[in-house]
């Protein structure tokens, strides 16, 4: 029981399904992907699916999703949509080989490194319309255009885009992969301004709940109603310092992006900031700005470095101190497999084939109603469970967890590990 067609054979004998005129070799396939993507790891954590997940850091990047799946397709064909590559996070973690502290409680983490919102007045007030207008964050790093720039360097906090957001993005988009951070080119920007439908104005294809801006410019219109546009978590292709400023609105799917109203389009950069710099290009408000009416602005500025934590939450990870340039991250986590396509894909663990084939059984028993077989066959599918479970079970138990009265791997003497004391 090597490949997913010995799964498929077995599983019909426990169905008395021989034919593949009464259930296709396709839908039990989707049966056993569904019990394995579903619920292998929700009913036991295994051993055989811990590993190690690194990345490099981006400078400028201080949050970072967790990576998806492409779009796989089942023998159908069907397609089986985005889902994470793992079940989750946890410690230790290590920066360029050095470990640093792993937090999975916001307040925690952000009582050690608080958001600071940068609050000031920009250099310039409202001339009666609604723009351009452009200006520079006084706090803005000295960093010297154009690209490309050398590493470490300063920057504002970007906006970000989650998982479930750069998910609802691809399959507006459609295709088999997916863009994490998302990107917009500039000719797409160019349609989007001109109010015509190919740029696919997918800024408001992003959820409301999705985005997580870092950058906010304010104004008061004629009649006192606060005017707001934000960073937008999505980048330009061909420049990802810049940053599209876009127009919020309410959930699910009110935000928009800016336009200039009847100008012509003349800007390649139009409406987006500069994070290395601090300078907001072209910025065209929702509404005219009156006259005198002062600016304002928002961000988050950090000193970046060598991150020293990090959190993570919402199946994201964020650092602190920001990087300042490309670091190796390492940590552990459980993999979620892979969707199982075709009948002469091997099984990843030969000794898991027994399980996941009564597994799939239960499921399609379940769905046909055949109650008396599933409760004939449910004690040997928790016996299969058990013995799957045994084999992790012996490796998380084959060390000794220490305790004040014993000593863990590597201690030399009752001080701590190395002869050290705490």
């Amino acid at each position: 029981m090597n490949t997913l067609g010995d799964v498929i054979t077995y599983v019909r004998r426990i169905i008395k399904s021989a034919s593949n005129d009464e259930i296709t070799d396709s839908l039990i396939i989707d049966y056993i992907n569904r019990f394995v993507i579903n619920d292998v790891d929700a009913r036991i954590q295994l051993f055989d699916l811990k590993t190690r997940y690194q990345f490099q850091t981006q400078p400028g990047y201080d949050q970072y999703n967790m990576p998806l799946y492409t779009v796989q397709t089942e023998p159908g064909p069907q397609n089986i949509s985005y889902y994470p590559v793992y079940q989750g996070f946890e410690g230790p973690v290590y920066i360029n080989g050095v470990e640093i502290p792993f937090y999975t409680q916001r307040q925690e983490f952000f009582r050690m490194w608080p958001n600071i919102t940068q609050q000031m007045t920009a250099s310039i007030q409202g001339d009666g319309s609604q723009g351009p207008y452009r200006f520079q964050f006084p706090i803005a790093p000295n960093n010297v255009m154009p690209n490309p720039l050398n590493t470490p360097f300063n920057y504002l906090l970007r906006g970000h885009v989650d998982m479930s957001g750069v998910i609802a993005l691809a399959n507006f988009i459609g295709g088999t992969d997916y863009l994490d951070p998302p990107l917009i080119s500039p000719g797409q920007i160019n349609a989007i301004v001109g109010n015509e439908t190919n740029g696919n104005n997918f800024i408001s294809k992003i959820p409301v709940m999705n985005v997580y801006p870092s950058v906010y410019i304010t104004a008061n219109g004629s009649d006192g109603r606060s005017i707001v546009v934000s960073d937008s978590g999505v980048f330009l292709d061909s420049a990802q310092n810049l940053g599209l400023l876009i127009q919020n609105g309410k959930a699910p799917n009110g935000n928009l992006p800016l336009v200039d109203g009847p100008a012509p389009y003349y800007s390649p950069t139009q409406n987006v900031i500069n994070y290395l710099t601090g300078q907001i290009e072209n910025l065209y408000f929702p509404e005219a700005i009156p006259n005198g009416v002062k600016i304002n602005a928002q961000c988050y500025f950090f000193a970046s470095g060598l991150p020293r934590a990090v959190l993570y939450n919402n199946n994201v990870l964020t650092f602190r101190s920001p990087p300042s340039q490309q670091w190796l991250v390492e940590l552990d986590a459980y993999l979620t497999p892979a969707a199982y396509l075709s009948t002469e894909s091997s099984i990843q663990f030969a000794y898991m084939s027994e399980y996941i084939a009564r597994g799939a059984a239960r499921k399609i028993l379940s769905d046909t109603g055949d109650v008396e077989q599933f409760n004939f066959y449910e004690p040997l599918f928790r016996e299969q469970e058990t013995l799957v479970w045994k084999r992790s079970q012996r490796q998380f138990t084959s060390t000794r967890t220490p305790t004040i009265f014993s000593k863990g791997p590597g201690w030399t003497n009752s001080n701590g590990p190395g002869g050290y004391g705490y």
